[in-house]
């Protein structure tokens, strides 16, 4: 069975005491369902994790000041059809501060937005993703000390 890992990040930013996340949309096509989610992508060979998704940051959104949350390491797997064959796909995120606020989206995406917790988890569909962005939550809340610098 073909496998996938990718690599991408929780991106946030701050407004005051307020958190606001980054999420990508994506219509439904070829073999992807409709989704809101982080960005992230495929690793190229040669790349570190840390620069895959520095590289896919800025190519998905065109963000390029983002600062690692240390400690912060998430892993989703999941299963998919394209052309006919089961894909196993892997990706693990990270957790990253910018201080951009535009966002200049990529061909890969039809939309992206800036929200609060409350609004992402409603937003994003998969169990998967929302349990990502609840751990976020909880770090950049106090909830798990341990990460924060």
């Amino acid at each position: 069975m073909p496998k996938e890992t990718s690599y991408g990040s929780v991106i946030f930013r701050r407004e005051g005491k307020e958190i606001f996340y980054l999420l990508l949309y994506r219509k439904a096509k070829e073999h992807y369902k409709e989704s809101w989610d982080f960005p992230k992508g495929l690793i190229e060979k040669g790349e570190s994790p840390e620069e895959d998704v520095i590289r896919e940051v800025k190519e998905e959104t065109g963000i390029e000041d983002i600062k690692f949350i240390k400690g912060f390491k998430e892993n989703v797997k999941w299963f998919y059809k394209r052309d006919g064959l089961n894909i196993f796909k892997e990706a693990t995120y990270y957790l990253a501060e910018t201080k951009t606020i535009d966002v200049k989206i990529s061909f890969e995406h039809d939309g992206f937005r800036w929200c609060k917790f409350e609004e992402a988890l409603k937003l994003i569909k998969f169990t998967n993703t929302k349990g990502i962005l609840k751990k976020a939550n909880e770090v950049l809340n106090g909830g798990l000390n341990k990460f924060i610098n």
